[in-house]
């Protein structure tokens, strides 16, 4: 660890660490570095994959679409944040030490560890990223331990197969880009007619839906909705939604329940369906890792924090995106999606940033305005809806929406290289305080 002589004082660098660079993760570390003066902050960003995944983009992979690449070596040029290539294999909350392994850095493949988009994705994505300059302690099992003094938890999620039989061997996930790819090589190897079912009937399932019958109009797509579909969406919304289905020749299950996964078909409470190619989308599943340590974790994983994003039980612990379990409007949870992801980050940047140098942590209401739905290339269906994500009257459909959910999608990759979103902002100097200052109280973060 570098220890800086910051401004004569001689104190040592306050260790930042950010673990995963999805969404949410990028966009803090990137505006931690724009807060913060270097001589007084060290700050490491672990991931697995050394450029930025658009995971709200992974069914537009799936389909043999090029995306741009965003390396982030390009991202946080003169930033001063520094990128770690390498997997998150544990984190020792009360020992303040993150444990890593180096990952393959050729291809997409180096992610061991589920990857999550933050996206999101969203909401938040992968696992593991960083540099020179924060040597921690490394044994012969090519385990490395990061040391911090905040670390900011940003694992995100991968797919949740709700343990049905046979889905995890069988059925492809688009959560993150190895899957992505993987369903890539596959359906360019199917032939003309072959039959695809699609599982799950939110955002992700309509997206990977119909944007397969677009890309591959002699396919035979399925989607199997275990409600009714597009059953959140207003009336008007529900309507578009079924005339651009029906329009791809999209078949659509409603009510229908997936019971079990084999290489060739389905098992549904309505019987069996045959499927060349099975794609799960019934949501997603916390990174397992929180679970597993000493921070306080709700019964599915993700950890629990007050309004500024710090974590109940560590004070030192931020967790953001589909890691964390934050309270939106109405005491609602914030569900997992970049929509959330983003302005946690924000967040969780800012209250750090106010803690080590002395100022007023500013806290912002969370909450949505609309969901953006990609219905392939030319359609799409932006439903808007209330603070707390319930469907408004208004929707805006065809291919006004998909410009628009274009334009939504350019923007957040475009706020992850620029997360203090253009504003000029002035680096302050920190602090030092010798003990963190406790979490808020669930009363007193309910006002953020």
């Amino acid at each position: 660890m570098q220890h800086g002589n910051a401004h004569g004082h001689g104190h040592r660098q306050h260790r930042i660490v950010v673990i995963g660079a999805g969404y949410a993760g990028a966009i803090a570390a990137g505006r931690l570095a724009r807060r913060l003066r270097r001589e007084d902050v060290a700050i490491t960003l672990v991931n697995a994959e050394p450029d930025f995944v658009e995971r709200v983009r992974m069914h537009q992979l799936a389909v043999g679409q090029e995306l741009r690449p965003r390396p982030f070596s390009e991202m946080f040029a003169g930033t001063g944040v520094r990128l770690r290539l390498a997997r998150v294999t544990a984190v020792d909350a009360d020992g303040r030490t993150v444990s890593i392994t180096e990952s393959e850095p050729d291809g997409p493949n180096g992610l061991g560890a589920p990857n999550g988009p933050g996206s999101s994705g969203g909401s938040s994505a992968s696992d593991g990223l960083g540099g020179s300059g924060s040597s921690g302690a490394s044994s012969n099992s090519g385990v490395e331990e990061l040391p911090y003094d905040t670390l900011v938890y940003a694992l995100g999620s991968t797919w949740n197969t709700h343990d049905v039989p046979g889905a995890a061997d069988h059925a492809h996930d688009i959560a993150g880009r190895p899957g992505a790819l993987r369903l890539r090589g596959r359906l360019a190897a199917l032939g003309a007619g072959q039959p695809v079912v699609v599982v799950g009937g939110g955002l992700t399932g309509l997206e990977a839906a119909t944007e397969i019958a677009e890309a591959r109009p002699d396919l035979e797509v399925t989607l199997a909705a275990r409600g009714a579909l597009g059953d959140w969406l207003s009336p008007k919304g529900t309507r578009h939604l079924r005339k651009v289905m029906a329009a791809l020749g999209i078949t659509v299950h409603e009510n229908t329940t997936v019971t079990g996964v084999e290489a060739d078909r389905i098992t549904t409470t309505a019987g069996e369906m045959p499927a060349a190619v099975t794609i799960w989308t019934t949501g997603f599943a916390a990174h397992p890792i929180a679970q597993a340590t000493t921070l306080k974790t709700d019964t599915t994983g993700r950890i629990e924090v007050d309004g500024t994003m710090r974590s109940l039980s560590h004070p030192d612990v931020y967790a953001i995106g589909d890691a964390a379990l934050a309270q939106g409007p109405g005491g609602k949870p914030l569900r997992m999606s970049c929509a959330s992801g983003v302005p946690m980050a924000w967040q969780a940047a800012d209250s750090i940033a106010a803690r080590l140098t002395g100022t007023k942590s500013p806290t912002a209401p969370l909450r949505y305005f609309n969901q953006c739905i990609s219905l392939g290339r030319k359609e799409g269906l932006i439903q808007y809806v209330t603070a707390d994500d319930r469907a408004r009257t208004a929707a805006l459909t065809g291919r006004l929406a998909a410009f628009y959910k274009e334009l939504v999608c350019k923007g957040a990759a475009w706020g992850v290289a620029n997360p203090t979103l253009a504003v000029p902002t002035r680096r302050r100097p920190t602090v030092v305080r010798p003990t963190p200052t406790p979490p808020l109280t669930p009363a007193e973060a309910t006002t953020a």
